[in-house]
């Protein structure tokens, strides 16, 4: 039997379904209050070492108030999910936090330009690839999702990501057909920040959900920020609008304004001026730590960072930004 065509890039997560039904057929269903700070819920389910995906697209969406506090917590040797993510693989980079990588879009903050700081720690060798495109990680988190160990797809065959990548190609046994076996993504933790949740987990996301909902699906633990908390019973009136059940969420965090500088869809545009300084600081080694001290280092908590750059007042200009008015 001839070898099949495969990938060279290391596969960093156990893809075998059938442990990873026993994990989760261990895993107590409950519906308590979950309301923890940000400070707990990072030391609670984030240990050094495990393997995690941060939740939203781009610079939308992001638990930006969670991710401090992985890396004011000194978290090391985290493995990621790249799936575009910008600010937040900026903000972990920033923190020596990661050391291994499926990525798809990483490094660029999109039209804003490249993190200097992220290229210089993949270029070191300090992060480890393997590489995907966006839809490969979405399907790898649905496959987990579905408990299958791995989705066939018909993309990336033929390609220099398929080729940095672990998929393998797999025949159909129906139509003799070639398709890239992507193997099932189960992370140690999802971090993932939603628009309202009630005390127990029940989530709402206003607009696109991206991978998310296959992501808390496929996840071993979520941890949920949101903008806001809302009584059980709201959410509970309207079960068809809820994104996330409670029955898959570990812990939640109150956190209004918590996405920022990121942009929280029909809430707050992005601070484009700060991400602008990040970017900016990034280019000398000196004036960078600086800048980590100050905003990330020497504030106790995300709310004394978010007054260092504006606070409320920023907000409600950026609330004018979002909503255009």
């Amino acid at each position: 039997m001839a070898t099949p065509n495969k990938g060279t890039g290391t596969l960093f997560m156990d893809p075998n379904a059938e442990k990873a039904r026993e994990y989760f057929g261990s895993r107590k269903i409950t519906q308590h209050n979950k309301l923890v700070s940000a400070s707990e819920a990072i030391s609670d389910y984030v240990p050094d070492g495990c393997y995690i995906a941060s939740g939203g697209f781009g610079s939308n969406r992001i638990s930006t108030i969670l991710l401090h506090e992985i890396i004011r917590q000194g978290k090391k040797n985290l493995g990621l999910a790249g799936h575009t993510n910008t600010h937040d693989f900026q903000l972990l980079c920033a923190g020596e936090c990661i050391d291994r990588c499926d990525s798809a879009y990483i490094v660029g903050l999109e039209a804003r330009g490249l993190s200097s700081n992220a290229r210089r720690q993949i270029q070191s060798g300090k992060i480890e690839l393997c590489e995907w495109s966006n839809a490969a990680l979405a399907w790898r988190f649905r496959a987990a999702a579905m408990g299958i160990s791995f989705i066939p797809a018909r993309i990336m065959l033929g390609t220099d990501t398929f080729a940095k990548s672990a998929a393998i190609e797999v025949t159909c046994p129906f139509t003799g057909q070639k398709y890239a076996g992507l193997p099932a993504l189960w992370p140690d933790v999802a971090i993932i920040h939603v628009h309202s949740a009630d005390v127990t987990g029940n989530c709402r996301i206003e607009g696109l959900t991206t991978a998310d909902l296959e992501l808390s699906q496929a996840a071993k633990h979520v941890l949920i920020s949101a903008e806001e908390i809302v009584p059980e019973e709201q959410m509970r009136a309207r079960p068809d609008q809820i994104s996330i059940p409670a029955t898959l969420v570990d812990a939640v965090v109150e956190a209004p304004f918590g996405c920022y500088p990121g942009n929280m869809p029909y809430r707050y545009f992005s601070d484009e001026d700060h991400l602008k300084a990040w970017l900016d600081a990034e280019k000398d080694a000196e004036t960078f730590k600086e800048f980590l001290d100050r905003h990330i280092f020497g504030v106790k908590d995300f709310y004394e960072y978010l007054n260092l750059c504006g606070g409320v007042a920023r907000i409600k200009e950026l609330r004018r930004q979002e909503l255009m008015v």
